[in-house]
């Protein structure tokens, strides 16, 4: 990050202690909770060091962001009381999008006085890439296990073939969503130190085993529920993340409905 453009957004950086971090995270806290979230932090170089130069954020190294992970109750927390309260059938939009945009909405508002830069994990450049990588963020803030087929002492599969990686929550397993990241681009914290992420399964084959449920059988669950588990989605949130996007609209009228 040595570039002239973030050296000169040094000049206007905040440098901030482990105490008033934890004033930060009261903050999200009263914002996201509530709605079915957790939030986890870390520092822009510790993301930067994980992903290619066209996905690296342009920020000091130190700069401060936070994950958020959307847990099982987020469903009846925030979506359905967004979906029936507010409305959005008209709106081209994914319902869920919205919801997410809506909830994050409330974040800038916390801090009036602040630059506060949110990224979905939804959102594209104009080169059609994601603007952040969701699964590595959540990795390097120790909020979530991200495996990757690298991680495989030994591969079973052609060197061809296209292996999807996936994450654990050490609560939820599979039963959550990262849904973004929250960016403070003028706030850095040197103080705040990795949070290694916990290494959920215990063998090779443990990992085998999750990738190929990931990978080859994602429609049945199974992948989810690869370790016990805290919480999993309720019935009606399966339902409706079953049903195609295009065919969501009659389970969002029945919602409302029922509301």
């Amino acid at each position: 990050m040595q570039n002239q453009e973030v050296m000169e957004k040094t000049e206007e950086i905040k440098k901030i202690s482990l105490v008033e971090l934890k004033e930060i995270s009261i903050k999200l806290d009263l914002v996201l909770t509530p709605c079915g979230f957790e939030f986890h932090p870390f520092k822009v170089g510790w993301y930067n060091e994980q992903v290619a130069k066209s996905f690296c954020l342009p920020y000091h190294e130190d700069t401060l962001v936070y994950v958020v992970i959307s847990t099982p109750s987020m469903f009846e927390k925030a979506f359905l009381p967004f979906v029936t309260e507010l409305g959005c059938l008209k709106s081209t939009q994914d319902p869920l999008d919205q919801c997410m945009v809506h909830c994050f909405s409330g974040i800038k508002k916390a801090f009036p006085s602040e630059s506060v830069i949110t990224i979905h994990d939804f959102e594209l450049s104009p080169s059609r890439r994601p603007k952040v990588l969701v699964q590595t963020a959540g990795h390097v803030a120790g909020a979530v296990r991200y495996y990757q087929r690298k991680d495989l002492k030994s591969d079973p599969w052609d060197p061809k073939k296209k292996v999807f990686g996936v994450c654990l929550h050490p609560l939820y397993g599979g039963w959550f969503a990262l849904r973004g990241v929250v960016i403070f681009p003028q706030v850095v914290c040197p103080e705040l130190k990795p949070q290694k992420p916990k290494d959920i399964l215990q063998s090779d084959e443990e990992l085998l085993d999750l990738l190929k449920r990931y990978n080859d059988h994602w429609q049945d669950w199974t992948f989810r529920d690869i370790i016990p588990v805290r919480e999993r989605y309720s019935e009606q949130q399966k339902e409706y993340f079953s049903t195609k996007p295009g065919e969501r609209k009659v389970l969002i009228e029945k919602y409302c409905i029922q509301s």
